[in-house]
């Protein structure tokens, strides 16, 4: 359901520009309302509820009770905060519109009530995991999650890795994915687009990082569930980059996923771990139908305990990003 945001300021030229930009950019998440006028503004809300309302400050901070969730007030350098009510949040008027929604999102996370329906328009949920380190697994990941936008498809990448490379592929400004560590509840789905980046160069969006592995290693199996949920809400696929572990919370996203990219180099290292896994762990034998073995690096050993393997080239370059936008030309990552 979208969020009924009125817009409430004088100024015609700021309110037709975001309105515009939001019904076109954000269709899927907003429905626009505009109030010009400050008495008009009183009428509106005592006639119609609105989710919130994002208005002037010196309009919002004498209304009072007003019909709406949540009312914030548009400040800019000059505004005297000491009018405004504590309960009036403040987004700065003149700044990226994206950075205007994510802060209206953010606050208005805060005080939604979730549907109850949260993962009932979840996308295909692919994890990518090796029991090795330093096979490409995040070059991986990020080829497949290229590779659906390419095709037409909406995907996500989250890495859930203790310590993740992302800020070699992604710019590092943006929150982190630990705020919505924070707060996962059946309304973390508003949270996640208020801090969800899109990378243009590759059409993917993105999260930045924990902000250390310590948030990692405090999520429990239930979280793991509502936030998976959240990050897939109304994405075509969401796509995972784990940590080379087995524990818990990787078991609980094996059963949570509709694929799993399963990858080596072909090294012996790699495939002695592999074996182990295999041969020690029931898991495998729990998930194998869903398991799909991508030889990376160029590497050519098939096993036939696996229905499909992709076989994907060695990419010779240093640069990360040519490296995953190079493999994302596989059509092998159409699986």
């Amino acid at each position: 359901m979208k969020i009924q945001l009125l817009l409430a300021t004088a100024e015609s030229d700021y309110s037709e520009f975001l309105s515009n930009i939001l019904s076109k950019k954000y269709a899927d998440t907003f429905t626009i309302g505009i109030c010009s006028s400050k008495d008009k503004l009183v009428d509106m809300l005592e006639v119609k509820k609105f989710d919130i309302v994002l208005g002037e400050s010196d309009w919002v901070s004498s209304l009072g009770n007003v019909n709406a969730k949540i009312v914030l007030a548009l400040c800019n350098e000059q505004t005297d905060n000491d009018q405004l009510t504590q309960d009036i949040g403040k987004v700065r008027k003149y700044q990226r519109i994206s950075q205007i929604v994510s802060d209206v999102l953010e606050s208005y996370a805060s005080v939604a009530s979730g549907s109850g329906k949260l993962g009932e328009d979840r996308g295909s949920v692919v994890a990518v995991w090796s029991p090795s380190g330093g096979v490409g697994k995040t070059s991986v990941a990020l080829a497949y999650t290229t590779r659906k936008v390419s095709l037409g498809g909406t995907a996500t990448y989250l890495t859930l890795e203790h310590f993740s490379g992302a800020s070699a592929y992604f710019p590092g400004d943006g929150k982190s994915i630990s705020a919505v560590f924070e707060k996962l509840t059946s309304s973390s789905d508003i949270l996640v687009k208020s801090i969800r980046q899109h990378d243009g160069g590759s059409g993917i969006d993105y999260f930045m990082p924990p902000n250390n592995y310590d948030d990692i290693n405090e999520l429990t199996t239930e979280d793991i569930t509502l936030l998976i949920d959240a990050c897939a809400n109304e994405m075509d696929f969401l796509v995972l980059d784990l940590p080379s572990v087995c524990d818990k919370r990787t078991q609980a996203i094996f059963e949570i996923a509709d694929m799993i990219l399963l990858v080596s180099d072909g090294s012996k290292t790699t495939e002695a771990k592999l074996e182990l896994f295999i041969n020690q762990h029931c898991v495998f034998e729990d998930n194998r139908h869903k398991m799909r073995l991508v030889l990376n690096k160029a590497a050519t050993k098939v096993d036939s305990r696996f229905d499909l393997a992709i076989n994907l080239p060695r990419v010779q370059t240093e640069d990360p990003i040519s490296i995953f936008k190079t493999l994302s030309g596989n059509p092998g990552l159409d699986c």
